[in-house]
């Protein structure tokens, strides 16, 4: 298969039986994906390569296609930064002192760690395979207890120094999850019924069920998604648009909607299994030991059920009383201190949705239905609802929401009340209603400070999402909102993400996501969208979010375009 302006893939990867790829292969292909300007192009090439490999190097090669080293939910084990990766690489290549030389050359990190790897003594021979590559990347995350740092960044080591130079690259981008080649998750979805002859929608619903293209691809190749499924296995969480005002939701959704308080909190899906109750992160990490206090009570109120709870989890003082979002993040992923963290930053649980109870999945039944099989459940099990009404009309709908604000809440959750649960889409079926004007944007560098910031990257370039490229477009610069602390912090944390400079510009990898407010957007010829914020803070920095969950400039449009519509008076 050629493709004009491509590097062609070799007729070897398209026979029909199925044989065992190199990384080297992988990593041609994946620079042939970055020559290949049609998204139509780009799925049949990686459809052809993945047609051509066995069902498990299959299912790894489209994770790593899209910057994913393991399943959906088990890359935080991994624990290594690209910090270390460069550190690893340089070393390997005795160029330690070449850092910003290399950087200012490179087009990315990947790239970077490319052109360091070249200046070994001697290029080794390719004979990675991707099931070798992706057996120690599992080694890797496995590693824990004494000296495991150390450990995992040996076994990095190891691995690449057998790599090649271009797949050391690959490695790296694998490792940051920044591939840069044009394969977002939806072009693979794409790839991978280019692969296997389903149809699109079919691969889409699969997809929303298994949450990971590596296991959607074993179930159309008829594999058995046992080897890499975890018993319990998280959903991606149904998302929602914004809309502006009541009156808007009121507009986009139609009458029969309900409204729910809208936490400031942060996002789980809770597993009972029938043996147990086990919590799972927004981002579909396990965070069980970190929340024992909800553990303990579900086991204890629901013994033996079944379900899939859909929820949020508020730090709360010693009276109960909600407090600030940053404190329940002391909480997270944390498996040391449980109990003196528990003592000093208790949380509470409230519950919006259920996806299954008794083994009956509920993801197709309207909102209300589940709605109504969930407060059975929450009141055997004692536990707390978000606060919601079902309006008769706009002026009750606004009363409700201006209780919600006056209460402390963020805003209002709108939802259709025959609304499907549909698993990490962002669908018209919930609206999000938000007294401030916030978004969540992505830093993609920092300005060196000066004066009492002086030493700290502390003016942040903050930029939304390009919703069919999956780039960065930046709308504007802060270096309000943060504590000191938190300027330390962050210049560290920006630094160990570091791609380039340009004089007391940092450019950085676009890993941190933090919501900002602002207080109205203005037309800017400064920036290429033609657009910035005014008056931009920084509200929080939300840990509990990747890149891709940031809003998208067609969002920022949208909110320009109709504050022209509705002009504040």
């Amino acid at each position: 298969m050629e493709i004009a302006g491509c590097v062609p893939v070799p007729r070897a990867y398209l026979c029909q039986n199925h044989r065992v790829a190199s990384f080297q292969q992988f990593a041609e292909t994946c620079q042939a994906l970055s020559q290949t300007q049609s998204r139509l192009q780009m799925a049949e090439l990686a459809g052809d390569f993945l047609a051509a490999l066995s069902i498990d190097e299959a299912e790894a090669a489209a994770r790593f296609m899209i910057g994913r080293a393991l399943p959906v939910g088990e890359e935080a084990r991994l624990n290594i930064s690209g910090r270390a990766v460069w550190r690893v690489a340089a070393e390997i290549a005795g160029s330690m002192d070449r850092g910003e030389d290399i950087f200012a050359e490179a087009v990315d990190f990947g790239d970077a760690v490319e052109i360091v790897m070249r200046l070994r003594s001697e290029e080794p021979e390719p004979t990675l395979t991707i099931a070798e590559v992706e057996r120690q990347l599992r080694e890797i995350a496995a590693v824990e207890g004494r000296q495991a740092r150390k450990r995992k960044l040996d076994m990095l080591r190891d691995l690449l120094l057998r790599a090649t130079s271009l797949e050391a690259k690959y490695l790296a981008k694998i490792l940051i999850r920044e591939m840069r080649h044009g394969m977002s998750e939806g072009v693979m979805l794409e790839a991978i019924a280019h692969a296997t002859g389903a149809p699109i929608a079919e691969v889409r619903r699969i997809s929303m069920m298994q949450g990971d293209p590596g296991r959607v691809l074993r179930v159309l190749r008829g594999g058995s998604v046992e080897r890499a499924t975890p018993t319990v296995r998280p959903l991606k969480p149904m998302l929602a648009q914004a809309a502006a005002t009541v009156a808007d939701a009121l507009a986009m959704l139609g009458p029969n909607i309900a409204l729910e308080h809208k936490l400031d909190g942060a996002r789980v899906q809770i597993h009972g299994t029938g043996d147990g109750v086990r919590i799972f992160s927004r981002r579909l990490n396990e965070i069980t030991p970190s929340l024992p206090e909800i553990v303990e009570h579900l086991s204890a109120e629901l013994p033996g059920r079944r379900f899939i709870l859909d929820g949020e989890v508020i730090a709360v003082d010693r009276q109960g009383n909600p407090i600030a979002f940053q404190e329940l993040m002391r909480r997270f992923r944390r498996i040391r201190e449980v109990e003196r963290l528990r003592e000093q930053s208790p949380v509470r649980l409230f519950l919006f949705d259920i996806l299954s109870v008794d083994g009956e999945l509920l993801i197709d039944r309207s909102y209300q239905e589940r709605f109504a099989i969930l407060e059975d459940i929450a009141r055997s099990a004692q536990v707390e609802l978000a606060g919601r009404c079902l309006p008769a009309n706009l002026g009750e709908a606004e009363r409700f929401y201006d209780q919600a604000r006056a209460a402390g809440y963020e805003g209002v959750m709108a939802k259709r009340l025959d609304s499907r649960y549909s698993p990490g889409i962002r669908g018209r079926g919930w609206l999000k209603i938000r007294g401030a004007h916030t978004l969540d944007l992505v830093i993609v560098a920092a300005d060196w400070g000066y004066g009492r910031r002086h030493g700290w990257l502390s003016n942040y370039h903050l930029a939304a999402r390009t919703r069919t490229e999956g780039k960065f477009a930046e709308v504007g610069k802060t270096f309000k909102g943060l504590t000191d602390e938190q300027f330390r912090e962050m210049t560290q944390r920006l630094l160990a993400l570091k791609t380039g400079a340009d004089g007391a510009t940092v450019y950085v990898r676009p890993e941190v996501v933090v919501e900002v407010a602002y207080s109205d957007i203005q037309r800017s010829a400064q920036y290429e969208c033609g657009m910035a914020l005014r008056f931009a803070r920084i509200v929080r920095i939300r840990t509990d979010k990747e890149p891709q969950d940031a809003d998208t400039i067609e969002g920022v449009a949208a909110e320009f375009a109709n504050q022209i519509v509705h002009p504040k008076l």
